[in-house]
């Protein structure tokens, strides 16, 4: 008479392998960091002006702030006029189809908001706008 051999913890595991699933995970992820785009705000809050004629542009990188009192900002700090020029020719070397959004303060000088759109210029960037605020009403 033969006997049943029963085999009682084989050492195998029957769970479900999660390196698979945590691969695929972590390819998700690479891809939307990959993909995503880094937008850089000024840091300068101010009051756009209206304007009747403002449309909406999806393209704009670069932001650069112009506060009601002159004071420029770009990338959260605020920096001189004469340092904008070397600025923005530095982020156009790293990222040449960037463009400049200039987001000045209503009460902001004209002047100003002219020396920073020839600053820009300067910095070999040539696609610039200037941010307005569509008419309330």
């Amino acid at each position: 008479m033969a006997k049943a051999v029963r085999h009682e913890g084989d050492g195998e595991d029957h769970g479900i392998d999660l390196a698979p699933m945590l691969d695929f995970v972590l390819n998700l992820l690479i891809f939307f960091i990959i993909t995503t785009s880094f937008i850089k705000e000024s840091g300068a809050i101010v009051t756009r002006p209206d304007a009747m004629t403002a449309e909406v542009r999806e393209r704009g990188n670069l932001h650069v702030g112009i506060r009601e009192n002159g004071d420029i900002w770009l990338d959260r700090k605020q920096i001189t006029l004469r340092s904008l020029r070397s600025a923005m020719e530095r982020l156009h070397i790293e990222r040449p189809d960037d463009t400049v959004v200039i987001i000045a303060d209503k009460m902001a000088p004209a002047g100003i908001v002219a020396q920073v759109m020839d600053e820009v210029k300067k910095g070999g960037i040539k696609d610039i706008a200037i941010s307005a605020a569509p008419p309330v009403g």
